[in-house]
């Protein structure tokens, strides 16, 4: 087994490569739950990345799985164009997002995107995920969120990937982490838990935080969670408790309102400054440069 390596959608890399890292985020996704706001124009994508960069933005984590418009060979073209490292998901959300029936076999899908190339490549050229994105329930997880999180395990196991989990409102951590990690043995350093600070109960995040997976802290300039006026509670608090190496920060544009209030570049223009400037230079670093190196980066089995 070689060493670890971030896939991106132009091919594997060192993690310490990745730089400055947006953790979450979308350039592309379309969903009949956000009619009249999808992400769909590659040109205000390029502006997007470029603004990033030129605030030093490195690296994306595009976290749109499976049916929902994720645009893989246009994150191929826009990583080439601007020098961004764009990574990509395959995976599957909530059944709400889709207006078909997902492929019987996910596990299979899942492992053949990572490996092979997502499906839908034009001319079989087709870049490879490089995580598996699902979804739990608020509060719990039922029978869809199982089946999807079962096929990621089985896919994590096959591959290495990690493993991305969209909480909803922020809400059951816990049994996420029971159901991959202790049923279907996945370790927590291969999961990383999104929309944490949606549920600002610090005693939840300071318990997950123990359990040894990524906190994944995102969207933070959503004015109708409670991610911007409990985001620095939560960040400090972790920190000083010995957490600073589990956490982790994005954007988590899904709409084009939210592009249109800043969007993307909104991590390295106002929130990787503010991080420094108040939490320490040094904390910034690990949330946004060292801790992405290595929560993204897998021992590739295929």
């Amino acid at each position: 087994m070689g060493s670890p390596a971030v896939r991106t959608v132009l091919g594997d890399l060192p993690g310490a490569e990745l730089g400055v890292c947006d953790s979450h985020d979308h350039l592309f996704l379309r969903s009949p739950r956000l009619p009249g706001q999808e992400l769909s124009d590659t040109d205000a994508a390029e502006r997007q990345l470029r603004e990033f960069a030129a605030h030093g933005g490195r690296s994306l984590v595009q976290w749109t799985p499976y049916g929902m418009g994720r645009h893989t060979g246009a994150l191929a073209e826009l990583a080439r164009r601007t020098g961004v490292r764009l990574v990509a998901a395959t995976g599957l959300h909530q059944a709400a997002h889709y207006a078909e029936e997902p492929p019987a076999d996910l596990a299979e899908l899942f492992v053949e995107e990572l490996t092979s190339g997502v499906r839908g490549g034009i001319c079989g050229a087709a870049p490879r995920a490089g995580l598996i994105k699902v979804a739990g329930d608020f509060h719990g997880l039922g029978p869809y969120a199982r089946r999807t999180m079962s096929a990621a395990a089985e896919a994590h196991h096959a591959t290495g990937a990690p493993i991305a989990v969209h909480l909803e409102l922020g809400t059951g951590a816990a049994e996420v982490l029971t159901l991959l990690c202790e049923r279907l043995g996945v370790p927590p350093s291969r999961v990383l838990l999104g929309h944490l600070g949606r549920c600002p109960d610090i005693r939840m995040q300071r318990e997950v935080a123990r359990s040894g997976a990524w906190l994944v802290f995102d969207g933070p300039s959503r004015a109708h969670h409670a991610t911007d006026w409990r985001l620095f509670d939560s960040l400090a608090d972790l920190a000083e408790r010995g957490h600073g190496d589990r956490l982790l920060l994005g954007g988590d544009t899904v709409t084009a309102t939210a592009r249109s209030e800043g969007g993307v570049p909104q991590v390295s223009r106002v929130l990787q400054p503010r991080v420094a400037r108040e939490l320490g230079e040094s904390l910034a670093r690990r949330i946004f440069v060292d801790n992405p190196a290595q929560a993204f980066a897998a021992h590739w089995r295929s």
